[in-house]
């Protein structure tokens, strides 16, 4: 369905390219707020409640560069409140295709911080939306300067993308309360895929590059689900997710990938049991 909905919206965007009307004017952004529209195409308006503390956003005010803008997302639910987060979906309120992406958190992994790289089309509103155990919706958002993400040229060729397609690494970070006696981990996962939008051109044939992404992650502790993304033309080239979670004493952590090709990539690492 999402993999449908990308490629209608990509199909529209180059129309719109090729009779010379920008899909999403700069001088439209402030006048239309496509976020109603957004609420009902995404979540069915459903009623959005103030989010302000159950998850929060950090992005840069203003992008260095728009094809790889870094996303943080932090849960804030006080550890008395017996309510637990879901999901979380990330939407780039301009981009040609909004839903980024969507997180689904294991019950058991305690995922307090998810950290990623996306592509950002215009000046835009980008909100992260929690669903709850309680069953209730909670938004919150934040404002990014960017233009031209979705279409900015890969920083790698096509023959380089190719050779490191599905490759996978795995890094385990140290933080100031891990040690032996804490079982919070911070764990970064990096995938070689070009990721791409549809929207690019081929330096060289002036092609479109048709869409090519990343569209499915999920991650374990052995056998124990931690994470799964559902990703989107917004996630930035070679995709790399950076979460925090709390360990079972497992001694491996898994991930497996599927792209819009039906390639599936899998990889096993061994887990450090000190944390470090």
């Amino acid at each position: 369905m999402l993999r449908h909905r990308i490629r209608l919206l990509c199909l529209a965007s180059l129309v719109s390219v090729a009779l010379a009307v920008p899909v999403a004017p700069a001088a439209s952004t402030d006048s239309y707020d496509p976020w109603p529209g957004l609420v009902q195409d995404i979540f069915n308006n459903r009623p959005m409640n103030d989010g302000s503390d159950v998850i929060g956003i950090e992005m840069p005010a203003r992008a260095e560069d728009a094809a790889i803008v870094p996303v943080r997302l932090r849960t804030k639910l006080s550890p008395g409140d017996n309510r637990r987060i879901k999901t979380i979906t990330l939407v780039i309120d301009q981009n040609p295709a909004p839903m980024a992406a969507k997180f689904t958190l294991a019950p058991d992994a305690n995922v307090t911080e998810i950290s990623t790289r996306v592509r950002v089309n215009n000046y835009t509103n980008v909100h992260a939306v929690a669903e709850l155990s309680d069953g209730k919706l909670y938004v919150t958002k934040t404002y990014v300067k960017a233009s031209g993400g979705c279409s900015a040229p890969a920083v790698k060729n096509a023959e380089e993308a190719k050779n490191r397609l599905g490759q996978m690494r795995y890094r385990q970070f140290a933080r100031p309360e891990q040690g032996p006696a804490s079982n919070i981990r911070e764990a970064q996962i990096m995938i070689g895929h070009p990721n791409n939008s549809g929207l690019q051109m081929d330096q060289i044939t002036h092609l479109y590059i048709p869409a090519f992404f990343i569209n499915e992650l999920h991650l374990w502790q052995d056998d124990s689900p931690v994470l799964a993304m559902e990703g989107g033309i917004s996630i930035s080239e070679d995709p790399n997710i950076r979460l925090t979670y709390v360990s079972n004493g497992a001694k491996h952590f898994r991930a497996e990938a599927k792209d819009t090709d039906g390639h599936v990539f899998q990889h096993e690492w061994n887990a450090d049991a000190s944390g470090t």
